[in-house]
Formats: structure tokens, C-alpha cells, sequence
């Protein structure tokens, strides 16, 4: 597959057939992703696999718990846990999350057959070696997934050339101390990630995505849109 294609129609996966994926297809995607940049080259990603059943039903239910907060969140017109949001319509939102999620239960989807995914990647981070250059900063902080979420990302590019649909959540981390004790995770290692993998009901090649002029602009944020190149006459 050329890159520019692998990148254009890598989208979002939630839905595999049966079969199951072998663990020689697992480890080539892995030796693909671990290419991924990092600062410092530290390389301060680590992966659990998870193909025990039993450990599979437990995580997909930690998972499921915040899986409902958003549902709610989503159908009161947020967008979930946003840094700047509503905090009074969110603390609604939240009040109805029994209601929204016996609906759920009713039609189970992605997340009330997480255990059933065929292969199941939590992704965590070694703080250790994290150069999280806003640590201290007041407000939001995101800096230090930086050199973890360029490796899920590859992972994702990597399956695709193999034929595999996937998808990344964070749905997880919600529940990240009980995941953690879950997989034994020892205190330096925080939960970034649950990568879904298996080979796909359908593989999606059109994306939906917004062009360029209406994220990036020239000089400032409030400057003018950056257009793409006029045409030669």
C-alpha cells in the first residue's frame, strides 16, 4: 500500500468478522509500530496483549462504565469531557447515565462485545522516560502523549497494510487504576490507550475530514485562512 493511501483511508474500525488474527500477524504490526518517533528516542511505550477471557470480560467492563458517561454526554449535545465545556449541563448529562445505558445494553454494540474484539492491545506509558514539558503547568496538559500516541498511530498504519481494521480508544482510562491492577501494571506505568484490532466486517476508504482552510490560517489564529495554491492560468 503507498503511504499517502494508507494515510488517507486508515479510519476508524469497530466491527470484525469472526476469525481470528495470528499472533506472527501481531508481532509484524508491533515490529512496524515501534518505529514510531519519541522525544528523546526513550521508546516509553508498553503493550499488554489480552487473550485471556476472563481478564477480556473484566476490562470490557471497566471500559463500559465510561462508555455510558459519554453516551450521555453526547446526547446532551457535548462534547464529553471536554477542558471547556458546560460543566452544569455535563453534571445532567451524567444524572441519566442508567437510563442511557440500559438502552445501550439493549442493542449491543462495539463496546458491550469489547471482550469478543480479536485481538485487545492496552497501550501504557513508562512516566520514567515521558519528557511532559508542561508537568507543572496550570490548566490542561497533553504533551507528554506525545511520544506514546505516534506509536498507536503506526500501529493502526501497520495493521492496515496487513489487512486489518482497528480502532484507539481511551474509554479505559477512566477506570485506569482498576485496569492497571487488572494487568498487574506496576506505579510507572499509566494506561494511554486500548487498541481494537481484527480483520474488518468492512474497510473503510473514504473519510470525512475538513480541508485545510478551515483549521489552518497564516501568522495568528484570528489571521486569514491558508489557501490552497492558485491554479496557472
Amino acid at each position: 500500500m503507498e503511504l499517502l493511501e494508507g494515510l488517507r483511508t486508515t479510519g476508524a474500525v469497530r466491527a470484525f468478522t469472526d476469525q481470528p488474527v495470528p499472533d506472527d500477524v501481531v508481532y509484524r504490526v508491533l515490529d512496524t509500530a515501534r518505529f514510531a518517533p519519541s522525544g528523546g528516542n526513550r521508546q516509553a511505550w508498553r503493550v499488554v496483549a489480552v487473550k485471556d477471557p476472563t481478564l477480556r470480560v473484566q476490562l470490557r467492563d471497566l471500559y463500559l462504565t465510561g462508555w455510558y458517561e459519554y453516551l450521555a454526554m453526547v446526547e446532551a449535545g457535548l462534547t464529553p469531557w471536554a477542558p471547556i465545556t458546560d460543566r452544569a449541563l455535563e453534571r445532567a448529562a451524567l444524572a441519566k447515565v442508567p437510563a442511557v445505558a440500559e438502552r445501550a445494553r439493549a442493542a449491543p454494540g462495539f463496546a458491550e462485545q469489547l471482550d469478543r474484539v480479536p485481538v485487545l492491545l492496552v497501550v501504557l506509558a513508562d512516566l520514567r522516560r515521558l519528557a511532559a514539558v508542561d508537568r507543572d503547568a496550570p490548566g490542561y496538559q497533553m504533551i507528554g502523549g506525545a511520544s506514546i500516541y505516534p506509536f498507536v498511530w503506526n500501529l493502526l498504519l501497520a495493521a492496515r497494510a496487513e489487512g486489518l481494521g482497528g480502532v484507539m480508544t481511551t474509554m479505559a482510562v477512566r477506570r485506569k487504576e482498576e485496569v492497571r491492577a487488572l494487568l498487574h501494571c506496576p506505579p510507572e506505568l499509566d494506561v494511554a490507550a486500548v487498541v481494537a484490532l481484527g480483520w474488518p466486517l468492512r474497510q473503510p476508504t473514504r473519510l470525512r475530514r475538513q480541508p485545510v482552510e478551515a483549521f489552518a490560517t497564516v501568522d495568528r489564529c484570528d489571521g486569514p485562512a491558508l489557501e490552497p495554491p492558485s491554479l496557472p492560468a
